[in-house]
């Protein structure tokens, strides 16, 4: 028999995030920051986490709601394997952090001040392309997660998802594949069926579309103005997204579908 003050697995096992952050954050009215003092200690949750075990999956958050960044934070870091090395107010201070500590995987917000998340997205799959982008959105957020899969997200899942799921994401994300919540999968792959570019970021089209006519690493990357290595990062989500898996069938497979040189 399980006491009243006992936790019970079966109950808890169907906990959504949005309750788990609830329980994990204080119950008190957070006001937004507005004047320079408080914008300055608002920037100091800014803060970052050295990890040194191998195989551990760093994750920067980005929301601009303190309360889903606190519950986010104890939720995670309570999963074995997977630590949260920096939380970010908004899209500029996650572009930063992300940049800085190049994490595995940012969770992020979508509706936020400044820089939004789609921009936000847009800039770390510039900057940092070897960090995977996973949207934490809502369902009525629908066509604006295809605007952050054209910028570069690698997946999505929704803010009513469980806690499992989540967990799941992040390391599905962190091994370079992509989570996709199936509520808004059925629009990605809607719209792929007219568009075969749809599932590509205008830089990972230009990529393929320099891969097609044959032009070696070293020269797209000075072509574009990024490094070797943000080639090959491009390459690999490419790889993923169209389902190839080399340069000669990115190639072929961009030719087919009318890309490169006639």
């Amino acid at each position: 028999m399980i006491g009243p003050g006992a936790s019970n697995p079966q109950r808890d096992m169907g906990r959504t995030l949005a309750g788990r952050v609830s329980d994990a954050c204080p119950r008190t009215i957070v006001e937004r920051p507005t004047s320079a003092l408080a914008r300055t200690r608002e920037t100091a949750r800014l803060q970052t986490v050295e990890t040194t075990g191998s195989g551990t999956i760093r994750v920067v958050l980005c929301d601009d709601h303190v309360m889903v960044r606190e519950g986010l934070k104890k939720v995670i870091d309570g999963v074995d394997g997977i630590v949260v090395v920096a939380s970010a107010s908004d899209g500029a201070e996650g572009v930063e952090a992300t940049v800085r500590l190049r994490p595995d995987v940012v969770l992020m917000d979508l509706a936020m001040p400044g820089v939004d998340g789609v921009e936000a997205t847009r800039r770390i799959a510039a900057e940092a392309p070897d960090s995977s982008v996973v949207v934490l959105t809502s369902f009525a957020e629908q066509a604006r997660v295809l605007d952050a899969i054209d910028a570069g997200a690698s997946g999505y899942v929704l803010k009513d998802a469980s806690v499992d799921e989540v967990v799941r994401a992040i390391h599905v994300a962190a091994a370079g594949d992509s989570p996709l919540d199936p509520r808004i999968a059925k629009a990605v792959v809607s719209r792929s069926a007219s568009d075969p570019f749809a599932v590509l970021s205008e830089r990972e089209r230009e990529v393929l579309a320099l891969i097609a006519d044959g032009v070696p690493s070293k020269v797209i990357a000075r072509r574009l103005g990024i490094t070797e290595p943000t080639v090959r990062a491009h390459l690999t989500r490419i790889y993923r997204h169209i389902g190839v898996d080399d340069r000669t069938q990115a190639a072929l497979w961009a030719v087919e579908h009318g890309m490169g040189r006639r």
